[in-house]
């Protein structure tokens, strides 16, 4: 059940004009920046943040898609599968050197996050990697924080929230749903 919208589509459009920003201005060599997109809403997000930055800038950001399926720690606990095949990150450059903000749609236990870093550090050593969150909802089990954030919203653990993407879902908007 929809408990309300955090964000309409203008809202989001704003909030992610507003990330590039910070990501130009916290950047000194965009050219060294590579922006990899969590599957799935993240890849769109990440599409959405250069574009944005190419606006801006004049400047064409290298992008990169993750999907961190195998590197998930909790997929076993979660599905009650046998623990996955790890299998090594398929980049179409080497991020060694590079400066990676690693893109995704809700940061919630950081384990996604954990899941992306061990992939891209599994092909290659960047000189960095930071992090663009649309939406923080807290609730951390790891020791993870984002360098760029759209908005926190604080939530209950019996609350989800659900970003919508017009590339997925049909429409942009994030909303709050209760799990119960």
């Amino acid at each position: 059940m929809t408990k309300g919208q955090i964000m309409d589509s203008n809202r989001l459009d704003r909030t992610l004009k507003r990330i590039a920003h910070e990501i130009i201005e916290k950047n000194d060599h965009l050219d060294q920046v590579v922006l990899v997109g969590i599957k799935t809403r993240g890849e769109f997000l990440a599409q959405r943040l250069e574009t944005k930055i190419k606006e801006i800038e004049g400047v064409d950001l290298a992008l990169e898609t993750l999907d961190i399926s195998f590197y998930r720690d909790d997929l076993k606990h979660l599905a009650g599968l046998e623990e996955p095949q790890v299998k090594a990150a398929d980049f179409s450059q080497d991020l060694t050197g590079k400066t990676v903000v690693l893109v995704d749609d809700v940061l919630f236990t950081g384990r996604t996050v954990r899941a992306a870093m061990d992939a891209v550090l599994s092909k290659s050593r960047p000189d960095r990697i930071q992090l663009a969150i649309l939406v923080d909802r807290g609730h951390r089990e790891l020791p993870i924080r984002a360098d760029f954030v759209g908005k926190n919203v604080p939530s209950a653990l019996s609350e989800q929230i659900k970003v919508c993407l017009a590339e997925v879902d049909g429409e942009d908007q994030v909303v709050i749903l209760d799990r119960d």
